[in-house]
Parts: C-alpha cells; structure tokens; sequence
C-alpha cells in the first residue's frame, strides 16, 4: 500500500478529541501553536442532535442500537462492541471496553458529575499500603483544577468534608421529591447527602446560556450549557485558525527516529488509505487502552516493546471503577399528583464517601449516584411493573398486565421506583493489563488489544458493604427492593470491569523511568517529545469520576509543553 505523507510539520499532533485531547488542543492553540487532532470517529455538532425528540416520535421509541448502547437519543456513538474493532480477554478473566467513535469522544456520553480527587487520593499507599502514591500532590494539582472550575463551569457546594475537596462553584439546582425523601432518610442514618457537582452551568457563562432543565443531558446540548469537547474546549481552537481537525483517522502508530517521536501514522476509514503526518510533539489523548495500544504497535530497535516501554509497564495497572446498584419502590411516593421535577440531566444530590475504612474490611471508598422520578416515557419504561403488586402481601389492587388495570397501575406506581449506584475504587495491580492480542487484528489490518482483569477481595467486600447500605437506605424509606441481594457467588452484584467506562492507568506516571511511563508532566520518560493526555497516567482511581482530574492534568501538561517549548527544550 502507498502511504501518502504530509509535507507539513506541525508543532504539534493530537491524537484523540475528547476531554484530555480537547483540553490540549485548547491550551496549545491559545499559546500560538499550530495543531493538528486525529480523531478516529466522525465530526458531531449538537446543534444537529435530537435534543428535543419524543420517544414516540420514532418506531423504536429511543430503544438502543448498536452504535447507541445507551438508546438511539444518547449522544455518544461507539459502544463496547464495534464492527470491524474487535478485542479479546485472555481465558478466565473478563473486560469490556467501552469507545466513542466521534468528535469528543466520550465527553458526548458522560454524567458530567465533575469530582477532584482528594489529598489522601494521591498519597493512597501512604495511608493504606496499597497500590502507589502519585509523583505529585493535591497542592500540585489544585490550581489546574481552579482553573477548570473557572472555565468550563460547574455546579456544587463546598462541604468541608475530609478528603472532598470543594471548588469554584455556580448555585446548584434545587433538589427533587425523592431526592428530597432520600436525605431526608439519610439524615437519620447519618449518611451524608449534599448537592452533586456537575459540568453543568447553572448561569450564563463564557458566552454559553445557564441551562434550561430540559432534563436531556445524555442527548447533547444545542445550548452548550453542559460542558462535551465539541461545545466548550474546540471552538476557540477551530476559531483561532490554529487547529485543524482530521475525523476518521485510525492511528495505526507513532512514528520515531533517533530518539524522537516524528509524527503519526494512521488509516482514513473513508478511503482506506494509510497517511503520514509529521509533528515536532506528539500527544496521545484517545483513551488510556487506546493510546496504550498505540504505544505497544510502535515498535522499533530502539523500543522492541513498544514506544516509550523500556520499563515493561505499558498496559500494565489497568483500572476501572466498581459499581452495583439497587433499587425499591416506595409505597409513599405512590399515587403522586403531577409536579414539577424540571431539572439537569443528572442527578441534583449525591452521597460522597463518609466512613473511616481502617474500621472496614476494605481499604478504599466509595460514593453514591441516585435517580428515580417521572422521566419521559419511554422504550423499557417502567419495566416489570407486572411484578409490582406482589410486592405488597395485601396488595392495594390485585391486577393483570392489560387493559384499564395495567394503565391504573402506570398511574400508580409512575415515580415511585428510586435507585442509587455505588461506584468506587479498585486498587491498582501489575497483572490487570491491555497487551496486544498476538492473532488479532482489525478490519484496517492494526494490531488489537486483549484483556487480562480480575477483582480482588478488596473490591468485592466494597461492592458488598455497597449492596447492604443501599439497601438499608430503601428499608429505611419503608421501600420494598426490586431485586434479591446478590450471592457472594455473584459478586455480591458488582459490574464487569470495565462497564463504568473509567478505564485508567495504563501509562502511569512517576519519579523512576523503571517502573512508570510518564513523568509528572506526562511526558514520556523515554521520549521527551511524547505526551500522554487521558487517564493512562494516573496511578490510582480514586471513587471519583475521572474526567476532571483528566481535565486538569492535561492543562498542566500543555502549559509545560509551551514553556519547555519557548526554553528550546521540545
């Protein structure tokens, strides 16, 4: 195959377009330099999305497809299993990788629940034993994430709470019913409940409108007002001249000679054709397996293993969060007369981690994520309300599945199921690994990755503290659960690894180049003019979401990469 190569050099190439590569391109544009992003999905503009589309307007009443897991109205465009990308696991052990095929990524997808990671997060070994401590420290990191808050803007309250760090935050919206029953429950149980921080801006900001509680965050915003790549951090690039944007572009590698990464090689999926293109700093941002992936398929004599892999450590301490849920149907919300539960796309309370784990058998926390309420009817809606009578021994109405009786029962029982999800940490180990799967290949003929990922008794112990607290919470509300507790056989119900979506870790950062990737800047121990951007550099995942730490060290990472620059050191 001819490979047809730019004759161009950028200062700098990108590979990926969601939170880490966006925020990149941002920074790096605003400073003057020139950039290009390869994005391996095609281009999206919410403008253009059904943000406000009835279920019932399609035949398939938002069910979901196979680029849409999460209903055809959903966003993001990728999923676990995509055609023509396939990965393996090696035997015995189980992981699902989740990717966004499209501009942004999987900033289109998010809850934007928008978390900093806490100062015992970046010091976990320290306290626990556990794991390792990150090459930098909460004080270190804290300025960057001031400067997202003041960016992108989110919601919140500052709680004083250890371990839970506040930010610069917009009014958060008032709570709903449930949410409302829930704290109250959860006040007596002395089970902190404080409004959620969200990328969600609450007030008109940076030129975006506040958002109009159209409750339709996972659609997009045509508004902007809920922060995705596309809508915040692109624009000023694109506006700018300074960016250039190249969609379905499948990286194939990172190109390299005499100590330095030159460029990117990668596949159009539109004609097939394979492109070079040459940069003076190379940044991966396309997710941690990903970007990992890229690193291990550039190989070299210098780097027989992988690019910037002398220490053996790409793909290596691969993380995702823990996760199990619980719902119950609270006889006191029955019955409810129509209200106003206007709103985010997300919920307005959450409950951060509380307890002191040195008092648990398991050493990290966890937080709680709650829904419930009168959502739009839908494709699955209210599914298993047949089995909703028999909860009660005498039962309020005895009916069957059809007719006037199955619309009385809608009636009744519409709001009244609430659920919460825990997700929380997973320590981080050596043999949870992405490597490259020696017989698998992908329909433009790249290497694929193959999994190896097991929980340990840490996180089922969590998940199984999760299961009896939540459901304490629903007996305490006077519910009745939806589901029997899981047996310890089960799993006590905790998720696939990799089902959260927060993968991280496979290019971690650290102090000595023999047992980490990256330095604290994330940049490549091994080559000083590579960068990694996602969450492939953190060391730990914490039970806070990842984007905004991603976020933040991203932005550090730029601002290194301009004064390293300006020095005449890149």
């Amino acid at each position: 195959m001819q490979i047809k190569e730019s004759s161009k050099e950028y200062d700098v190439c990108i590979v990926g377009s969601g939170a880490g590569g966006g925020m990149a391109a941002h920074e790096l544009t605003q400073a003057g330099l020139d950039v290009l992003m390869l994005e391996a999905g095609g281009w999206f503009d919410s403008q253009d999305f059904a943000m406000f589309t009835w279920p019932y307007e399609s035949p398939r009443r938002g069910a979901s497809t196979p680029e849409q897991p999460f209903g055809e109205f959903d966003a993001c465009f990728g999923g676990w299993d995509i055609e023509g990308e396939p990965y393996s696991t090696t035997p015995g052990t189980t992981f699902n990788w989740f990717r966004g095929r499209m501009l942004g990524g999987r900033t289109n997808h998010w809850g934007r629940i928008s978390l900093r990671f806490g100062p015992d997060d970046f010091k976990s070994k320290s306290k626990d034993g556990l794991g390792d401590d990150w090459p930098i420290t909460y004080d270190e990191i804290s300025p960057y994430y001031d400067k997202v808050d003041r960016m992108i803007g989110v919601f919140g309250t500052n709680e004083d709470m250890p371990n839970e760090p506040g930010g610069i935050y917009m009014k958060p919206p008032e709570p709903r019913c449930y949410e409302h029953l829930i704290k109250d429950t959860c006040d007596t149980m002395d089970i902190p409940v404080i409004p959620s921080r969200l990328s969600i801006i609450t007030e008109s900001h940076n030129g975006r409108p506040a958002c109009h509680y159209c409750g339709q965050c996972n659609r997009s915003c045509a508004t902007h007002s809920n922060f995705s790549s596309p809508s915040v951090l692109l624009p000023p690039g694109l506006r700018s001249g300074k960016l250039e944007i190249i969609n379905n572009a499948m990286v194939r590698e990172v190109t390299y000679s005499n100590g330095k990464a030159t460029g990117v090689s990668y596949v159009n999926k539109v004609d097939a054709q394979e492109y070079k293109v040459r940069a003076k700093v190379v940044i991966l941002a396309a997710s941690a397996c990903e970007s990992a992936r890229l690193l291990l398929n550039s190989k070299s004599s210098d780097f027989p293993d992988g690019l910037a892999n002398s220490s053996g450590v790409v793909g290596k301490y691969l993380m995702d969060s823990t996760g199990t849920s619980v719902a119950g149907l609270i006889p006191g919300m029955m019955d409810m007369p129509a209200h106003n539960e206007d709103g985010v796309g997300g919920m307005h309370l959450y409950i951060p981690w509380w307890l002191d784990n040195s008092k648990l058998d398991f050493p990290r926390g966890y937080h709680v994520e709650m829904w419930g309420g009168r959502g739009m009817p839908g494709y699955g809606f209210m599914g298993g309300i047949q089995n909703y009578n028999a909860m009660f021994q005498d039962g309020p109405k005895r009916s069957g599945g059809y007719g006037k009786g199955l619309k009385d029962d809608y009636r009744r029982y519409y709001g009244s199921v609430v659920g919460f999800s825990g997700r929380g940490e997973g320590i981080a180990y050596e043999d949870n690994y992405c490597e490259i799967d020696p017989n698998g290949v992908d329909k433009w003929g790249i290497p694929t990755l193959r999994f190896n990922y097991n929980w340990s008794d840490h996180e089922y112990n969590q998940v199984k503290h999760m299961q009896i607290t939540l459901r304490s919470i629903i007996d305490e509300m006077g519910g009745h659960l939806l589901w029997d507790m899981p047996s310890k056989e089960d799993g006590y119900g905790i998720t696939n690894p990799g089902q959260i979506i927060h993968e991280v870790g496979t290019t971690r950062m650290g102090d000595d180049p023999d047992t980490s990737v990256l330095n604290k800047y994330c940049q490549a121990h091994d080559v000083d003019n590579l960068f990694v951007v996602d969450g492939g550099s953190f060391v730990s995942q914490p039970h806070k979401n990842p984007t905004w730490t991603i976020l933040a060290l991203s932005m550090r990472a730029s601002e290194y990469i301009v004064d390293q620059k300006n020095k005449g050191n890149l």
